[in-house]
C-alpha cells in the first residue's frame, strides 16, 4: 500500500473552499477537481519517493495491476478517481466512444496537434464513461428529454426561437427531430444569436412569475444565461434531462451521453481518459461538428445507479462497464470490516481515520482525512476498522 497524493485542476468553475475543506488541500484560489489515478495528464505522486504512480505501474504491471487487468486493458490503471467541485455550471459536454477515440488521437497525432494543447480534442486513445456520487446536493443535464415533452416546454415561450424548435419536435417527434432541433442551435451556420438566446431567457424568466409548467427548466435556463450570456447552450438545456441528486445518490453517465454539471460536490470515477469534447458553456476550446459525431440522440431517463449492501457498512456502485466500481464504506464501530473489490484499488478517507490492512502482504497503513492510497494487486483483499468514510475504485 502506498501514499499518494491529489492532482489538482483550477478550472473557472471551480469553488475557492469546497476541496480545501474537504481533504485539506493548501492550494490557493479555486480548485475544481482533485484526481487520484495514473492519467498521464495529471498522476498523482508516491508520498515517498515522488514517483508518478504511471510509471511506477509501468515498471511491474502485473505486480501492481494483477494477470486479469492486464490482460484486459494492458499495462494501464483503467480508471480514474476525482472530488469535484462545480460552484458554477460547466461545459456542454460528450465523452467519445472508444473507437472514435482512438481514431481522434491517431488523427490529432499524425497533424502533429501538441497533447497539451488547448484545442486538442483527444488527448489519450480511450473512451470515458463516468459515475458522480453526490456528497453534497448535486444539479446536473444529462441525456435527451422525451421529445414530446421537450416540446411542451417550448409550446409556451414567448420567443421566436421557442416556436421555431416546437415545430420542428411536434413534426418529428423521435431523436430526428432532436437531433435536428440540438444541431441547428449549436451548428455555426444555425445557431441563434446572442440576442435570441437572451429572448428565450427573458421569456423562461416571465413564465416563471406567471405559472411556468416546469420551474426547474425554466430557472435553469435563467441561470446558465446569466452564467454565459447569449451562448446557445443556454437553449439546449430545455431538450435535456434535469437531474437532482442528494448526497449518497449516483449518477451514471454513459459514453455519447450529452451531459452538463451544474452545481454541487462529488466523488468522480470514471475510464482513465481526459477526452472532452465541448459545445459550449464554456471558456474552453469547443469543436462542435467533433461532438456532433459522437452523441447519442435516444431520448431516454438519465440512469442513477442504487447500491448494493456489503457486510453491512460498505455501498458497492456497479457501473455498466468493466472499467471501475465505486464503494462508499461508512463506520464508526471501530470493528474490522472487509472491504470489496480486487486488484488495483484507490482508496479515499473522506471522514476521520481509517486502517487498512492487506491479507497477503501483512501492510497496514492509516488514512486521515483527505489522504489516499494506491493499493496494487499483490496486496489482495483488504479489511478497515476506525471510523469515518472511505470511498474506494476499483476493477470488476
Amino acid at each position: 500500500m502506498l501514499r499518494i497524493s491529489h492532482a489538482t485542476q483550477a478550472y473557472a468553475w471551480g469553488s475557492p473552499t469546497a476541496i480545501h475543506e474537504l481533504l485539506g488541500v493548501h492550494d490557493p484560489g479555486v480548485v475544481a477537481e482533485a484526481w487520484l489515478g495514473a492519467h498521464s495528464s495529471a498522476p498523482s505522486l508516491t508520498l515517498e519517493g515522488g514517483v508518478a504512480l504511471h510509471d511506477l505501474i509501468a515498471a511491474d504491471s502485473v505486480d501492481s495491476l494483477g494477470e486479469d487487468v492486464v490482460a484486459r486493458f494492458g499495462a494501464s490503471l483503467p480508471y480514474l478517481l476525482k472530488v469535484i467541485a462545480a460552484e458554477r455550471p460547466l461545459s456542454l459536454q460528450v465523452h467519445p466512444h472508444i473507437a472514435r477515440a482512438g481514431e481522434g488521437f491517431d488523427a490529432e497525432e499524425a497533424a502533429g496537434v501538441p497533447i497539451e494543447a488547448p484545442h486538442r480534442n483527444y488527448r489519450d486513445r480511450n473512451h470515458k464513461p463516468e459515475l458522480v456520487f453526490a456528497l453534497t446536493s448535486f444539479e446536473a443535464l444529462c441525456g435527451f428529454r422525451a421529445p414530446r415533452r421537450a416540446a411542451e416546454l417550448l409550446a409556451t415561450l414567448d420567443a421566436p426561437l421557442a416556436k421555431e424548435l416546437h415545430g420542428i419536435l411536434t413534426a418529428r417527434p423521435t431523436s430526428a427531430g432532436i437531433r435536428e432541433a440540438f444541431t441547428q442551435l449549436l451548428e455555426p451556420a444555425t445557431r441563434p444569436s446572442p440576442d435570441e438566446v437572451h429572448e428565450i431567457a427573458a421569456a423562461c424568466r416571465s413564465r416563471l412569475e406567471t405559472g411556468s409548467p416546469s420551474p426547474r427548466a425554466d430557472r435553469t435556463v435563467v441561470t446558465l444565461d446569466e452564467a454565459y450570456p447569449g451562448d446557445p447552450g443556454v437553449v439546449t438545456s430545455l431538450l435535456l434531462n434535469p437531474v437532482s441528486l442528494q448526497p449518497g445518490e449516483a449518477l451514471f453517465v454513459p459514453a455519447g451521453g450529452v451531459h452538463a454539471y451544474l452545481q454541487g460536490v462529488g466523488i468522480e470515477v470514471m475510464a482513465s481518459s481526459d477526452n472532452v469534447l465541448r459545445a459550449g458553456l464554456t471558456p474552453k476550446h469547443v469543436d462542435v461538428p467533433e461532438l456532433l459525431r459522437n452523441v447519442d440522440y435516444v431520448a431516454a431517463p438519465p440512469i442513477r445507479i442504487a447500491p448494493e449492501t456489503f457486510h453491512g457498512a460498505t455501498r458497492v456502485f456497479y457501473a455498466p462497464v468493466d472499467d471501475f466500481e465505486l464503494s462508499v464504506t461508512d463506520i464508526d464501530d471501530d470493528a474490522v470490516h472487509l472491504l470489496p473489490g480486487r486488484g488495483p484499488r484507490v482508496l479515499l478517507c473522506l471522514e476521520g481515520r481509517m486502517t487498512l490492512s492487506a491479507s497477503s502482504t501483512d501492510d497496514v497503513l492509516t488514512l486521515d482525512r483527505g489522504e489516499a492510497a494506491f493499493v496494487p494487486a499483490r496486496d489482495g483483499g483488504l479489511a478497515v476498522r476506525g471510523a469515518g468514510r472511505l470511498v474506494q475504485a476499483d476493477v470488476p
